[in-house]
C-alpha cells in the first residue's frame, strides 16, 4: 500500500514540476531551466544524504554493468522533454501521452528482462490494459 502512494506522490510531483520548469523556461532558456533543476536536485539530494546516510557517494560507481550510471544524464533529457511537451500540448495531454508510454516501454523492459529486470510473462491482460489506456487518452484528447 505505501508502494502505490510513493507512486502516486511521484506522479503529482512530476505533473507539478513540468510546470514549474515550463515557468522557468519562459525566463531563461530550456536548458538553463534544466541545468536548474539538475543543480537543486543535486543539493536536495546531498543535502538528504548527509542527513541519513553518509555512506560512500563513490559506491554508485561500483555498479555494473556501468551504463547504469547514465540516469542521471537520462534524468536531463527527461527535464528536457517534459518542459517541451508541456509547453506544446499542456500539462494534462503531455502528462497522458508520458504517462501510457512509461507504461508501455515499462512492460516491454519486464517482458524481456532488459536492464536485469527478472523477466516477466506475456500478460492478454496487461495489454488489454495498455490498450484502454490508450483509448482513454484518445477520448480525453477527442474535440
Amino acid at each position: 500500500m505505501i508502494g502505490i502512494f510513493i507512486a502516486l506522490l511521484s506522479g503529482a510531483l512530476m505533473s507539478v514540476q513540468g510546470v514549474f520548469n515550463s515557468q522557468v523556461t519562459k525566463a531563461s532558456g530550456i536548458w538553463a531551466a534544466s541545468a536548474f533543476v539538475q543543480v537543486t536536485a543535486f543539493a536536495v539530494c546531498m543535502a538528504a544524504w548527509f542527513l541519513t546516510e553518509r555512506g560512500s557517494l563513490l559506491a554508485p560507481l561500483k555498479v555494473e554493468p556501468k551504463y547504469m550510471l547514465l540516469g542521471g544524464a537520462i534524468g536531463a533529457f527527461i527535464t528536457y522533454t517534459v518542459i517541451k511537451s508541456m509547453e506544446m500540448l499542456g500539462p494534462a495531454k503531455a502528462v497522458m501521452f508520458i504517462v501510457i508510454c512509461q507504461i508501455i516501454v515499462a512492460y516491454l523492459i519486464e517482458l524481456f528482462g532488459w536492464f536485469g529486470v527478472e523477466k516477466a510473462e506475456f500478460s492478454w491482460r496487461k495489454m488489454l490494459g495498455m490498450a484502454i489506456a490508450i483509448v482513454g487518452v484518445c477520448i480525453f484528447k477527442w474535440k
